[in-house]
C-alpha cells in the first residue's frame, strides 16, 4: 500500500519548509486542514512556529482537536507541532497554563539557560537516542533549534539536548512523536529522520 503523508494545516508559519523537505525525499505530500483527509493519511506531521495559543486558537477555529486526539496512524510534530503534543504549556504568561491536545504525558515550561541567550537557537547536539526513528542517526548528532521552551526530562524522552540545562530533544507516546528541532533545516540527520518516519509502523 502506498504511503501518504498530510502536513496538518494549523494556520502557522513553517508548513511550506517542511513541505518542500518531504518533496526532496520524493514523499507524497499534501498540506489540509480537511478531516477526512487528515483521517485518512497513513502518516501526519503537525508543524508550527510561533505561539501556542495561536496555534490552539487555529486548531479549535478549524475544528481539528477532536480528530487529532483521535487519530491512530503515526503522527510526527515539530518544533511548536511537538509542544502541542503535550498536556499544557507556561508559554502564555498567565496564572494557569495552557491546555493543548495531551497526545504525550510531559508538559512545557520556560527553558531556562542561565547565561545563554534565548531563544536558544542555532545548531546542537542530540543525545540518548532511543527510537526507531532515529535509526542511522549517530549520537552526538547536530540539528537545528528554534525554541525558548521545552519539555523537561521524562519518561516519554527519546533524544536530549543541553542547552544550559538538559531538556527533552525528542518525546514519544504511542503512535504520537514530537521532536524539538526541525528536521526540515538538519541536513542529511533531518532528512533522514523523516524517512525513518514515513517507514515507522509503531
Amino acid at each position: 500500500m502506498s504511503q501518504s503523508l498530510v502536513i496538518v494545516d494549523t494556520g502557522c508559519a513553517n508548513i511550506a519548509s517542511v513541505y518542500f523537505a518531504c518533496q526532496r525525499l520524493g514523499i507524497k505530500t499534501e498540506v489540509s486542514d480537511n478531516k477526512q483527509r487528515i483521517k485518512a493519511a497513513s502518516r501526519l506531521i503537525l508543524p508550527g512556529v510561533g505561539h501556542a495559543q495561536v496555534a490552539m486558537d487555529n486548531l479549535k477555529q478549524k475544528d481539528l482537536i477532536e480528530t487529532l486526539t483521535q487519530l491512530q496512524q503515526p503522527v510526527l510534530g515539530i518544533c511548536l507541532g511537538m509542544q502541542l503534543m503535550t498536556s499544557h504549556t507556561a508559554e502564555n504568561n498567565q496564572p494557569a497554563p495552557l491546555a493543548t491536545l495531551n497526545l504525550i504525558d510531559t508538559h512545557i515550561e520556560p527553558l531556562i539557560t542561565a547565561n545563554l541567550p534565548l531563544p536558544h537557537m542555532g545548531w546542537n547536539q542530540i543525545t540518548q537516542l532511543k527510537h526507531p526513528i532515529f535509526k542511522g542517526i549517530a549520537a552526538q548528532s547536530y540539528v537545528y533549534f528554534v525554541h525558548s521552551y521545552a519539555a523537561p526530562l521524562s519518561t516519554a524522552t527519546i533524544a536530549q539536548c543541553k542547552y544550559g540545562q538538559p531538556f527533552s530533544a525528542a518525546i514519544a507516546e504511542r503512535n504520537f512523536i514530537g521532536v524539538q528541532f526541525h528536521p526540515e533545516k538538519s541536513a542529511r540527520v533531518g532528512l533522514t529522520l523523516l524517512q525513518n518516519f514515513m517507514e515507522y509502523n509503531g
